[in-house]
């Protein structure tokens, strides 16, 4: 049994490596796939593929390609780990985590979710982090069993979304663990700091200014949908089109907004 990283990144220069270093000891192998950024970001990757033998770095213009490559491990004893340039993992949990799937454990389900932070805010001289947990807010873990499948055919557009797979019986889409579930986020196993809020490109505006030295989360008398305001405002790009950030704050900002040691996820183990 194997784990297979999947890597797909365009402009992400501020986080990619962090990604890629914290479950590249997770990882028996990790495909990373630059699609044609203008930033810094293949540099990055370029450069990851030559300290690391078991990382495959390429440029690509067509995302579908990220998909062809973990296609044959259908039918074979791999897991296949989709990973993106802001999903920050805990690397020493995975150390973990990653001697109980290759005992077998989980092998009775298709997929495993787990606990993910999106957030919002990240401060780094103090390694906080502030945003919204999953559950409530959506899981994007994509932690695929591929023995648990005979085919996965794509779509054309991107790697572990949409296609047509083809199960193998006792599973289904529905064969899912969501570790997050019944397990918190000071436990888990699996846990993410989900830089989705974030700036991620050195291509992209600074954020406007929450004042200086003064975590947003410690200015006082401010209720929860102020807060939510204004921590949009100080950090987030210039905003995306109205569909596509209600989409975002709808699968990702729900719950309380909370605070939690950033440090396992900004500092490499590697």
């Amino acid at each position: 049994m194997e784990i297979v990283g999947i890597v797909l990144v365009r402009n992400e220069d501020l986080f990619v490596e962090s990604a890629i270093r914290n479950v590249a000891q997770f990882c028996d192998y990790i495909h990373a796939f630059d699609h044609v950024s203008t930033d810094g970001t293949w540099d990055i990757l370029r450069a990851l593929g030559d300290e690391y033998s078991h990382l495959d770095a390429r440029r690509t213009r067509h995302a579908a390609d990220s998909h062809a490559v973990v296609e044959p491990y259908a039918g074979t004893e791999t897991w296949v780990f989709g990973v993106d340039g802001d999903e920050l993992y805990d690397a020493a949990r995975l150390a973990v985590f990653r001697e109980e799937l290759l005992a077998g454990g989980h092998s009775d389900v298709f997929k495993v979710a787990s606990n993910v932070l999106n957030c919002v805010e990240l401060d780094r001289a103090r390694s906080m982090a502030s945003g919204y947990l999953s559950p409530p807010s959506r899981s994007i873990t994509k932690l695929y069993n591929f023995a648990a499948i005979d085919s996965w055919a794509g779509d054309g557009s991107e790697r572990l979304h949409g296609g047509t797979i083809a199960f193998r019986n006792g599973y289904d889409e529905r064969s899912v663990d969501n570790i997050g579930e019944r397990v918190p986020w000071d436990e888990s196993p699996l846990r993410c700091l989900h830089a989705c809020f974030l700036r991620r490109s050195s291509r992209d505006p600074e954020p406007s200014g929450t004042p200086a030295g003064r975590p947003i989360l410690e200015q006082t008398g401010m209720h929860d949908r102020t807060l939510r305001g204004a921590l949009r405002r100080s950090v987030r790009p210039p905003r995306p089109p109205a569909e596509t950030l209600h989409w975002k704050e709808s699968k990702y900002m729900r719950g309380p907004l909370v605070a939690v040691d950033a440090s396992p996820f900004v500092h490499s183990t590697a």
